[in-house]
């Protein structure tokens, strides 16, 4: 049985009197609510009080919405729960990732390029501070992957890079900025992802490291998550098999599960070995790392059978449930693993002092105090002092930069645009308030045009070098779900963008959002990461192009992706 008094609880006699009898007055299907975390994309009433009343769900994660709106939901969602909800969301890179209002403070990598532990920490407190100030509990972040694959389409901006010390120094500071105010961290994806270029929406992602290997990289920063008081943690739809054979010799590849159904990595690895206390939820169910190892109606109940404390989403919300509550009565799920399940939910609750607040009245967010907290000065200096020294100046041909228009006037900007991502900004406009940037400084910014023309009927080289002081790329690919590969797709007809002219025009590649574009274009010889697009990115990479400002960043990853050209 869980130690409701030990780390990271803490739990007061009367905190554990509360967490008792509240599960002692539960029925089967109250139980079965409180294993699942669902979702709430809107505030329509009806379906959020449903959540509540019917479902009787245990939390309710929110996708970004307007502050007025999340407020609304959340009031809803916890004012006609029975016990207080968790309200969580994915506060990845700010408070953004609740109220579309919030600050930006930016991508894990952006923090990580600053090389300044504390600047994580003020990241996760801006988080914890806005979060909670329109009423969310759960911060689905720090993500403490580390990227040791560029193939990796998930990872990517979204980690501290690929230094596990990095990655361990950051991601415990960026859970305690969280939580100390007042917001749970859920440090993910365990057992670790970024080994191999899969992504677990789409498949099963595997880390193929050796105990040994996995020990002193992943191991490490769980480890020191888990001491600095974590309180929750993530489990993948990730594959560890040197584990899995550790713990199970006679295991074959046939058996080998993702962490999320697997006892031997959920209960003996993380829970028994490293010793964690705290609660345990999947990631999203609906993943095909999930769905695809066996019959969904095995799988719901697996994942508690497992080891994991709550469920993460449904396919289809009242067939999961069924699922759920099937595989209780037939044991799949064992009364005391049920138990030490449901306990561990309510004592996150009761450590938050969700069960006091509801009874004092002070649960519900309100509009006005939300409002004063997200966006505050304090967080967008914490944004601007992130991004000032976060861009970076990954190699530089000399002479050519600062930029001016004395020497640079005219301009060649060439777009690599990607679309929007849950996990990136929208690629869309930045293009164009770059473009706009550069021309109020006194810039002739002319975009590039493909010619219609193929062999032989191409504009002329020289007319290149005769119209045009400087060439820019900017790059907007971002990393998201539901793709295979983070490359640059080349216009028509021939590669018609490709940067053919460095030899005689000064050519800068910018990417503000992959760091790993010197894969594509290795012979470039200045090349700039910012690892991330926002109106503060933009403008201090003005500002540091035209000399105004300089180069701090420091590389958390190999932009050079191992190649020995790219560095020429």
């Amino acid at each position: 049985m869980t130690d409701l008094k030990a780390k990271p609880f803490y739990l007061q006699d009367e905190d554990i009197e509360w967490v008792n009898q509240t599960l002692a007055g539960m029925t089967l299907d109250e139980k079965v609510g409180q294993l699942f975390c669902l979702i709430a994309y809107t505030s329509e009433e009806e379906q959020l009080r449903s959540l509540a009343r019917d479902v009787k769900a245990g939390g309710v994660m929110c996708r970004p919405m307007p502050t007025a709106e999340a407020v609304d939901t959340i009031r809803i969602l916890q004012e006609n729960a029975k016990i207080p909800m968790l309200i969580s969301a994915n506060l990845e890179a700010g408070g953004n990732g609740i109220a579309v209002e919030g600050t930006r403070v930016g991508s894990h990598m952006q923090i990580a390029a600053t090389d300044d532990d504390s600047l994580a920490y003020k990241a996760g407190a801006v988080c914890g501070r806005e979060g909670a100030a329109v009423g969310a509990n759960w911060g689905f972040a720090p993500i403490i992957d580390i990227d040791y694959n560029f193939r990796n389409p998930i990872t990517n901006t979204r980690t501290f890079g690929s230094d596990p010390e990095r990655v361990r120094r950051m991601g415990a500071a960026y859970a305690k900025g969280m939580q100390e105010h007042g917001v749970a961290a859920s440090v993910k994806h365990f057992p670790g992802d970024g080994v191999d270029e899969l992504d677990q929406h789409l498949a099963i992602s595997i880390n193929g490291l050796s105990t040994a290997e996995w020990d002193q990289t992943y191991g490490k920063a769980y480890e020191h998550a888990i001491e600095e008081g974590a309180l929750t943690v993530m489990i993948g739809h990730i594959m560890q098999p040197a584990y899995s054979r550790h713990f199970n010799p006679a295991i074959t590849d046939e058996e080998l599960l993702p962490a999320s159904l697997s006892y031997d990595l959920t209960t003996r690895l993380l829970k028994e070995k490293l010793g964690f206390n705290g609660l345990v939820v999947t990631d999203a169910s609906s993943m095909a790392g999930m769905v695809i190892p066996m019959h969904r109606s095995k799988a719901v109940p697996q994942a508690i059978a497992a080891g994991c404390d709550m469920f993460l989403f449904t396919r289809n919300m009242e067939e999961d449930l069924a699922y759920m509550k099937q595989g209780i009565e037939d044991g799949t799920v064992a009364p005391e693993r049920l138990e030490d399940a449901l306990r561990k939910i309510l004592a996150l609750k009761a450590s938050l002092g969700l069960h006091r607040k509801q009874k004092d009245g002070t649960l519900i967010p309100d509009l006005e105090t939300a409002k004063q907290v997200l966006a505050a000065e304090e967080h967008k200096a914490w944004a601007q002092e992130i991004t000032a020294r976060s861009i970076t100046l990954v190699k530089e041909e000399a002479g050519v930069l600062p930029l001016s228009p004395a020497k640079h006037r005219r301009v060649l900007l060439y777009p690599l645009q990607s679309g929007q991502s849950y996990f990136a900004a929208a690629a869309d406009t930045s293009i164009t308030a770059f473009k706009q940037r550069l021309e109020q400084k006194g810039f002739e910014v002319e975009q590039f045009n493909p010619s219609k023309g193929m062999e032989g009927l191409l504009k002329a080289y020289q007319d290149y070098v005769d119209q045009y002081d400087v060439i820019l790329y900017v790059a907007t690919l971002a990393t998201k779900s539901n793709q295979t590969t983070v490359r640059i797709e080349w216009a028509q007809p021939m590669g018609a963008d490709v940067p053919v002219f460095q030899a005689e025009i000064p050519t800068v590649f910018i990417s503000l959002e992959n760091p790993y574009h010197l894969l594509d274009v290795p012979r470039v010889k200045t090349f700039i990461n910012t690892y991330g697009t926002s109106e503060i990115v933009l403008q201090e990479l003005v500002d540091k192009l035209t000399g105004n400002s300089e180069f701090k960043g420091v590389s958390p990853v190999d932009p050079f992706c191992g190649r020995w050209d790219a560095r020429i």
